[in-house]
């Protein structure tokens, strides 16, 4: 009891200055009110109040208080957008929204801003993301590694074809999107066996859920020494493991190149060269300066590697098993798509990526599992560089901008059918929503954000997305274990950074293809 004294009394004292310190805070200059929200105590604000699924609270709240809410976490004003009405007043011109935030887990885990996904808006920012346009996700380097993408695709599909018994489809769906991704990242697959790729999916959920964890030292100042929630040493700790991981990686990588030709014959060779992927381009473009003066380092490459590990393999995986899950939930969508891909592909082969333009109401299954499930629930967070006015309300200077994508997707002024219902036919001609797309200019459906921060790898993770689910609603009935009723498929979902199923699809495979197509 003793030493709880002793650790409870600096901790008081340090509270009693906090809240001295907000009495003095200056006031706010402009005499528009903050948008509304509900009242919060005096320390934490509103940080109790968000519960295990902040997106479901924050929601439930624009019910209560409109579409633009403000809430209070510690000393940090936060503003909540619920509707695509204001996303799009926001996204459309967003210069003064399209920084981001300091906080503890960017600081930790993702190489304190020296990445593209946090990197703060300015010249650095620009010259990683040209690098990214014009380079890694190119529509020429989006063809050239399509064949990666199908070979990954394929090898699923024949591990699938040999299983006699129920699988865990979401550990295979991110086994081969782990796959398909470090050959395209890196040239190769860097995922020996079932162990590898569940320690990698592992190591991403955990990064995705300290990094989507609301820190309170990250809110209250003077907190952060304490480490009241432990997160700061598991961030450590996490990091560690990513950085090592990456460093062997990265090593291995150079091996390869010295073993085969270096950087300078493949760009005589025609960029790329043998080489044909993203680490390759970014070792040959460091140095090279933008129009701002600066030039990719060493220093950049890791941070980037692990936006593309990170990010392009969970929202990826997640998606697709999504999409599966909603199929199967509804047999008359899962016949409806299969008998749109047997006209399309036929029985013989599988799906290739220049069938998928051909493939309207797959497409719209796609879109309506971005919907219904985006992979983010919460964009990013961004900070406001100067007070501005929408609908009347302040948007303070200082304050963090949170974008409810999940709620947006339920918006009932934009989605006026249904919302909870899981329809594609929304999207078709005739459809309330049709022409709609998921790229940022419609912005009731905006699973990759929108405005200058919009996903940069948004045309590869898409193309993995359609290509991967429509292969496996192609090549495969489903079924699931005895007694389970599709209708009754358990859906619940585990909240971080991005959306995850709480247990795991099990299910069976069946093929239904000819036997040349799995060969």
């Amino acid at each position: 009891m003793a030493i709880l004294s002793l650790l409870l009394v600096p901790l008081l004292l340090l509270l009693s200055a906090i809240l001295l310190a907000r009495r003095i805070r200056p006031h706010r200059q402009s005499k528009l009110p903050l948008p509304p929200g509900p009242k919060g105590s005096p320390i934490l604000g509103n940080l109790l109040q968000l519960g295990p699924k902040p997106h479901e609270t924050l929601y439930n709240l624009s019910k209560s208080y409109g579409p633009l809410i403000h809430l209070r976490f510690g000393f940090v004003d936060m503003i909540v957008v619920n509707s695509a009405a204001i996303a799009a007043k926001i996204l459309r011109n967003d210069a003064n929204v399209a920084s981001r935030p300091s906080s503890t887990s960017v600081k930790h885990i993702a190489y304190n801003h020296q990445d593209l996904i946090f990197a703060r808006y300015g010249a650095r920012w620009r010259m990683l993301r040209k690098i990214c346009a014009l380079q890694l996700f190119s529509p020429k380097a989006m063809e050239d590694l399509a064949p990666v993408r199908a070979d990954e695709v394929g090898r699923f599909v024949r591990e699938l074809v040999k299983e006699e018994k129920f699988v865990d489809l979401s550990d295979g769906i991110s086994a081969c999107a782990a796959d398909a991704l470090s050959r395209v990242v890196v040239g190769k697959r860097v995922f020996g066996d079932g162990e590898e790729s569940r320690e990698f999916k592992e190591m991403v959920m955990e990064m995705m859920n300290l990094s989507s964890a609301f820190n309170i030292n990250d809110f209250v100042p003077g907190l952060g020494w304490l480490d009241v929630q432990g997160l700061v040493a598991k961030m450590k700790k996490l990091h560690r493991k990513f950085d090592e991981f990456l460093d062997k990686v990265i090593e291995d990588h150079k091996a390869r190149l010295t073993e085969t030709e270096n950087a300078t014959t493949a760009a005589a060779a025609g960029g790329r060269g043998r080489h044909n992927d993203l680490l390759s381009v970014l070792i040959e473009a460091k140095g090279d300066a933008n129009g701002d003066g600066i030039a990719l380092t060493d220093a950049d490459i890791k941070p980037l590697l692990q936006n593309m590990f990170a990010a392009g393999t969970d929202t990826s995986s997640n998606t697709i098993e999504f999409a599966i899950a909603e199929l199967i939930r509804h047999p008359e969508l899962l016949v409806r798509a299969q008998q749109e891909l047997d006209s399309v592909v036929g029985r013989r082969r599988l799906v290739a990526e220049s069938d998928l333009p051909n493939l309207p109401f797959f497409q719209a299954v796609v879109k309506e599992t971005f919907r219904h499930h985006p992979a983010a629930p919460l964009s990013l967070p961004r900070i406001i560089s100067e007070d501005y006015e929408i609908d009347g309300y302040l948007i303070p200077k200082g304050a963090t901008l949170l974008i409810n994508i999940w709620a947006i997707g339920r918006d009932p002024i934009a989605w006026a059918d249904e919302t909870l219902a899981f329809q594609p036919d929304r999207f078709l001609p005739g459809g309330r929503h049709e022409g709609a797309d998921v790229k940022g200019n419609d912005f009731e459906l905006i699973p990759f954000g929108g405005g200058r921060r919009i996903c940069a790898g948004m045309n590869l993770g898409l193309r993995m997305v359609q290509l991967l689910s429509a292969t496996l609603v192609h090549a495969f009935d489903w079924k699931l274990p005895e007694g389970e009723l599709p209708e009754k498929l358990d859906m619940d979902l585990s909240f971080g950074l991005t959306l995850h199923r709480t247990n795991p699809l099990m299910i069976r495979p069946v093929p239904r293809l000819e036997p040349e197509a799995y060969v």
